[in-house]
């Protein structure tokens, strides 16, 4: 099992990070902010054009398998530097295949489907059992009753991959024609009427698309580690520059990591309408400040031991990306009759 190890994010504006021996030495016009050993990292994402890095520091994480990410300041992803990739060549050429047999690509991405619709269920039901008087509970009960259905025809009754995409899209919108509903402090501040992005026209879509762009990059890590390659999947489609299999694997964790993560900031009021600024073009920012807090709920939530439904043992929820990724080279490989993605309990 892959050990957990940390994620490195610098997101002050003009920092320096650079080597110091066999650490990352983070400074700030000549002030140390941090030291970190090299062995303790398992990626550095840099946030913001202003954010500087030393070619002996690239060429230190290269040495030890430490990959390096850009993001805008926004949190969109911009580039990842690593060292020479050491995938398995036989996997990646099955892996091709199967994404050109739409029967064998379809069984694949008609798991990641269920398992997304299902936790997103799951996560509906949860909150009515939390909160049994909440506002909007017979719109909540209509959801999870229509989400099952869609799962039911997804099952028996979609047989081409745009159909279902076409199913995806509409569990999409159910599930977050109620998601409002969920919000139960600041109404004022983060209201949520659709989903919006490039750019977020709110304060939940806001924290939404930057809590996807963290999973997303952990994802992406988790295949590459196992010789995947992130960027031809089954569900989405081919695109430059689009990673479509780490989308996919996404969608298994989406609503249970990355919703509830959003849920919780809000509802326990971690962040405040102060948290965020509203740009002339109606596009709304995280400020800097918030973006730390963000990325140390983040942090804490991966370190969280879970169940996990198909191992039958506790692991650490940061390391699932990872376990999926295995799961899905060992049903490439035909060792798996198939792939087990993630159904949350």
């Amino acid at each position: 099992m892959k050990k957990l190890l940390n994620t490195l994010y610098v997101t002050t504006p003009e920092a320096w990070v650079h080597r110091d021996g066999e650490t990352v030495d983070i400074r700030l016009h000549g002030e140390r902010l941090g030291r970190l050993p090299i062995h303790n990292l398992d990626s550095i994402v840099c946030m913001g054009h202003d954010v500087l890095m030393s070619p002996a520091l690239m060429e230190l994480c290269v040495e030890h398998g430490v990959s390096m990410v850009y993001l805008s300041e926004s949190g969109r992803f911009q580039a990842r530097v690593e060292g020479p990739v050491s995938g398995n060549v036989l996997l990646r050429k099955q892996q091709y295949k199967t994404s050109e047999n739409e029967p064998a690509a379809l069984a694949i991405a008609k798991a990641c489907v269920a398992a997304k619709i299902q936790n997103g269920r799951i996560n509906l039901l949860r909150h009515l059992r939390n909160h049994p008087d909440t506002f909007g509970k017979e719109e909540i009960e209509k959801t999870i009753s229509r989400l099952a259905i869609l799962l039911k025809e997804i099952k028996n009754n979609c047989t081409t991959l745009d159909s279902l995409r076409g199913y995806e899209g509409m569990c999409a919108d159910e599930y977050f024609s109620v998601f409002d509903h969920t919000i139960v402090a600041q109404k004022n501040d983060f209201r949520f009427l659709k989903r919006t992005r490039r750019p977020p026209l709110d304060r939940v879509n806001a924290l939404l698309s930057f809590i996807y762009v963290l999973l997303t990059a952990a994802c992406r890590s988790a295949l590459e580690s196992v010789g995947l390659d992130p960027a031809v999947g089954f569900l989405h489609r081919d695109r430059p520059g689009r990673p479509s299999l780490a989308l996919d694997l996404v969608e298994e964790f989406r609503h249970f990591i990355a919703d509830r993560i959003v849920l919780s900031l809000i509802n326990l009021q971690i962040l405040q309408a102060n948290d965020f600024k509203i740009t002339p073009t109606g596009a709304v920012e995280i400020n800097d400040d918030a973006k730390k807090v963000i990325l140390q709920n983040w942090q804490k939530r991966k370190q969280e031991q879970v169940q996990h439904p198909y191992l039958e043992e506790s692991v650490p929820l940061g390391l699932f990306p990872f376990v999926q990724a295995q799961l899905l080279a060992r049903t490439l490989r035909g060792d798996l009759p198939y792939y087990p993605a993630c159904l949350f309990r």
